[in-house]
């Protein structure tokens, strides 16, 4: 049986929309290759390998994740458990800006939780749904380990926006045109 045809974990990962498009190009095997050699053991690479395929297609589609596994040569399996476990790896296209806000119980404590409601209301979207543009995709995320400055959220894997407040994420999201 495939691995991503069993309905077990068919929910973690979705198709490219076009296969063909999910392939690396000679700069990105040059820099796997020295990626590789940082370490003893080529498992050591897998997760430096998944965010060059997440930065590279947007996101780990089933094939960007066989691509990464034939790229290391390990079994695709393993790489998906890699993938599957980190909620950093997005297994399904997210929107252009991408908000994963804290509701664990620090943030929830200080109004993380209004923060997520306020922007599921304002958008129409759910947990981990994309806007019908595409132009914002909303995660609830566990812990993002910033007790001390709750709450918080991280903006496409990169930005972290501290000390949240309604009014300072509208000032956010303005700055950003939605």
């Amino acid at each position: 049986m495939n691995l991503y045809e069993d309905k077990a974990v068919a929910f973690e990962t979705q198709p490219a929309p076009n296969p063909a498009d999910i392939k690396f190009d000679e700069a990105d095997y040059q820099y796997i290759a020295e990626v590789k050699a940082r370490y003893p053991e080529v498992r050591a690479a897998v997760m430096r390998v998944l965010w060059l395929a997440q930065e590279k297609f947007g996101w780990l589609s089933q094939e960007a994740i066989r691509l990464v596994a034939d790229s290391l040569g390990l079994p695709h399996a393993e790489v998906f458990g890699v993938a599957s476990f980190y909620t950093m790896y997005w297994k399904k296209p997210v929107g252009k800006t991408h908000l994963a806000i804290c509701t664990n119980i620090s943030c929830m404590l200080t109004g993380g939780d209004e923060i997520f409601n306020y922007v599921k209301k304002k958008y129409g979207i759910n947990k981990n749904e994309v806007t019908k543009d595409g132009s914002l995709s909303l995660e609830e995320a566990e812990c993002l380990g910033s007790c001390g400055t709750a709450p918080m959220m991280q903006v496409n894997n990169r930005e972290y926006v501290e000390t949240l407040t309604l009014e300072k994420l509208e000032e956010y999201l303005k700055s950003k045109g939605l």
